[in-house]
């Protein structure tokens, strides 16, 4: 005896079912406050391409929930107890408040600007930033999101990782230097991976260079890479070498805690 359908309109293969649908929209609502502080449902809903009920339901559950807060004086959300506890949980967890003690030195032995990031698809996503002591400086706080093709850690994560980038060709292009094709970027991965660590030149943003090295945990595996970042004027050639010595030690103490602390 065949199958009864499921409902008199089954879903086809290529659609996506209500539960991950209602999921994915659930996700996309916390990450439209990482551009917006504060926001209403009807704003949420005009930002994402909802409907303004739909974005009103997920926006209540979220706030149920305690990862969204309200303010009652302009009935504006923003992120929530539960999101800043499960975000600490997650930080602690990963080893990252553990590994800050290490950043701190590698900023304060080079003056200049430390990141941990992580892989987020095709992104990095900053887990902790230490500003540089330099009145000229660059800056991302936690939370930032980078492109990975276009970024010191993105290509070291992408050179060292589990997998290669997904974008499609042409890759967005951010400076006249931002690699856009996959021969170039493959290429420039292949000189990463021989001196172990890569080089960011003004390729996201203009007048801003970076280095960065991969950190490994208890298993082998890379699971971030610690990067520093700065204005071209003080990461010339002559004083790079310099400091990508400086994060390739910091990142193999960095692995070593981490493995201790696994």
């Amino acid at each position: 005896m065949s199958e009864r359908p499921e409902g008199p309109f089954p879903p086809r293969p290529d659609q996506p079912k209500p539960g991950t649908q209602t999921v994915d929209r659930s996700v996309a609502v916390l990450r439209s406050f990482e551009d917006a502080a504060r926001q209403t449902p009807t704003e949420i809903a005009h930002r994402l391409g909802l409907s303004v009920s739909t974005a009103h339901r997920i926006v209540h559950a979220l706030h149920a929930t305690g990862m969204l807060g309200q303010d009652p004086a302009t009935e504006r959300y923003f992120l929530g107890p539960t999101t800043a506890i499960l975000g600490r949980l997650a930080l602690e967890r990963m080893g990252a408040t553990l590994l800050q003690p290490e950043l701190t030195a590698l900023r304060d032995g080079t003056g200049e600007a430390v990141s941990l990031g992580v892989r987020a698809g095709d992104e990095v996503a900053v887990m902790l930033h230490l500003p540089s002591t330099h009145p000229l400086r660059y800056d991302q706080p936690p939370g930032d999101r980078n492109p990975i093709h276009a970024c010191a850690m993105g290509k070291t994560l992408l050179a060292f990782g589990d997998g290669p980038a997904a974008m499609d060709e042409p890759f967005r292009r951010y400076t006249p230097t931002t690699l856009t094709t996959r021969e170039e970027l493959d290429a420039d991965l292949d000189r990463v991976r021989d001196r172990g660590f890569s080089v960011d030149d003004q390729e996201r943003l203009a007048g801003v260079r970076a280095v960065a090295a991969p950190v490994r945990d208890g298993g082998g595996r890379v699971f971030a890479a610690v990067a520093l970042q700065g204005p071209s004027v003080r990461f010339g050639d002559d004083r790079l070498p310099v400091l990508a010595e400086a994060v390739v030690a910091a990142a193999g103490r960095l692995t070593d805690l981490h493995r201790y602390l696994s």
